[in-house]
């Protein structure tokens, strides 16, 4: 096989110790966040409309979530955050550090917006404030700085020597529309116990199966290795909440982890979409993050027709009117699944 080419064995070989990491964290973070919040009374109380369970629920789990999947990314950057050490030409992983913290600034930023909105019930408006300034962080550190002429190209057209200022103005807004509908649509499919941790658990695994297909093809390169270290971290990072998350529900991930696991589909998409001049990448992972999308806009759609405010919450979602129509929990959840994966 040509050397530039990277075997199966040798990713698996190289990353496994990133979604173990995040999955052995997350399990044990989980039921300590369930423990304290107890003890604090944060919970989730029913009502008789969109929180029917029978009694209050712990949040807190969004919490876990972020330590699994800030672990793993963690360590990815302590094992690759410098070129192997050898003879020239020695092949490893190298991890662009500063855009990885970058990154981990940004999901600790969300994170906390959406655990004050567990704990206060903040407005639309902040929510919006907050996820806009996710956006920025990651332009800041260099990620959907440059959505424009990624599209130009997949067009077949030339950007030319364009102002940098001019790509910037239509880049960024292009970039805060992906984080903040990504953030939105993992909110919205979080309204079933172990729904949005499972799906979400699943679509990461479908990043990491796209990740490791274009890691393949390429020797090593910073952005690959990125893309592995994300999904892999966000896909143990979930499924080792949804132990304590599927019905009956122990605890609840609330904002704080529906937001976070929106933030890092929004960086997949984003780093998916830089893979080549074209954006069939990027439409694979948004074929991937397909279920979650499609309820937000279907759930908009509804709310739109029946001239209901589009950002309070309802049971126009696909999951409510399965349930509505007597479909028990399980079984939505588990055709959730199939249809994610």
């Amino acid at each position: 096989m040509d050397t530039n080419y990277t075997s199966l064995s040798e990713v698996i070989r190289t990353y496994w110790p990133i979604p173990v990491c995040a999955l052995v964290v997350s399990l044990v973070a989980t039921p300590l966040c369930r423990r304290y919040a107890m003890r604090k009374n944060i919970v989730d109380r029913p009502d008789d409309f969109l929180k029917p369970h029978q009694k209050p629920i712990p949040y807190l789990g969004g919490m876990a979530i972020f330590f699994g999947w800030a672990a793993g990314i963690l360590l990815a950057i302590a094992l690759f955050a410098f070129p192997p050490h050898g003879t020239e030409g020695v092949r490893g992983p190298t991890l662009d550090t500063t855009l990885t913290l970058g990154i981990l600034l940004a999901g600790l930023g969300i994170t906390l917006l959406g655990l004050f909105d567990d704990l206060h019930l903040a407005s639309p408006r902040v929510k919006l404030t907050g996820g806009m300034v996710g956006g920025v962080i990651l332009v800041l550190f260099g990620r959907g700085d440059d959505v424009l002429l990624l599209l130009l190209r997949s067009t077949g057209a030339d950007p030319g020597d364009l102002p940098r200022v001019l790509v910037l103005a239509i880049s960024v807004p292009i970039t805060m529309f992906i984080v903040l509908g990504a953030c939105n649509a993992t909110n919205l499919i979080d309204g079933l116990d172990g729904l949005c941790s499972g799906v979400l658990g699943i679509m990461a695994g479908g990043f990491l199966i796209l990740a490791v297909h274009l890691h393949l093809w390429n020797d090593w390169r910073p952005l690959d290795v990125q893309r592995v270290v994300l999904s892999s971290a966000m896909m143990g990072a979930a499924l080792g909440f949804l132990p304590l998350n599927r019905n009956p529900a122990k605890i609840f991930m609330g904002d704080a982890g529906s937001m976070l696991l929106g933030l890092n589909a929004a960086v997949m998409l984003l780093l998916f979409a830089k893979s080549s001049e074209t954006v069939r990448w990027m439409l694979g992972s948004l074929m991937i993050f397909g279920l979650p999308l499609a309820d937000m806009l279907l759930t908009l759609a509804r709310r739109w027709r029946n001239q209901r405010p589009l950002m309070i919450g309802d049971r126009s979602h696909f999951y409510d009117q399965l349930v509505d129509r007597g479909w028990p929990v399980k079984r939505v959840v588990r055709v959730s699944y199939a249809l994610a994966a």
